[in-house]
């Protein structure tokens, strides 16, 4: 962040868009797995924001945080996520909360929360074979758009939420999922 400052004079926008995933039984998974994905999907988000608070509250002109969450955040699974499930359950909780703290500082804080998508975490979804297949059929089943999600997608939210359009928006989970949270 200090090299961002360096560079720019100011700090103005923050994205942090973090995704890790053990899929395994909540009664096989050890906690140092479950704690694993929560560090890396909430408490490395918490850290960024801290460290983004620390900075931007005392330049006094605002800013905005958009944090990438899940529709998992919102909705269980039935596979064995339950490490996933609750760690983007609490980015949502980070996003409310900090958008209540921060309004006050002109700091708006929003979460874009994706259903499946094409990225290094869901590449495996993606390919040819019986169980990419199967997984992607019964997603599909759920979204009304008939499709999963490509980066693209993601482009429309986060311009929104990181411009002066969303400057009346704070402690929201935007769901760009196709409709998948809708049924």
């Amino acid at each position: 962040m200090q090299t961002a400052i360096d560079r720019f004079g100011a700090l103005d926008i923050l994205v942090v868009a973090s995704g890790l995933n053990d899929v395994s039984p909540i009664v096989e998974m050890s906690p140092e797995r479950f704690e694993k994905v929560m560090h890396g999907n909430v408490t490395g988000a918490w850290l960024a924001c801290r460290a983004f608070g620390k900075r931007v509250i005392p330049q006094g002109r605002g800013g905005k945080v958009v944090l990438v969450s899940s529709a998992r955040g919102k909705l269980g699974h039935p596979a064995g996520y339950s490490a996933y499930c609750a760690s983007k359950a609490a980015t949502d909780g980070l996003t409310k909360a900090l958008g209540c703290e921060w309004g006050k500082y002109g700091i708006t804080v929003n979460a874009i929360a994706p259903t499946v998508f094409r990225s290094p975490l869901t590449s495996w979804m993606f390919e040819d074979n019986e169980k990419a297949r199967a997984t992607r059929s019964g997603i599909l089943a759920r979204i009304p758009l008939g499709r999963l999600g490509e980066p693209e997608d993601l482009a429309g939210p986060l311009l929104f939420l990181a411009s002066a359009a969303s400057g009346f928006y704070t402690g929201h989970v935007l769901y760009a999922d196709g409709g998948y949270t809708a049924g």
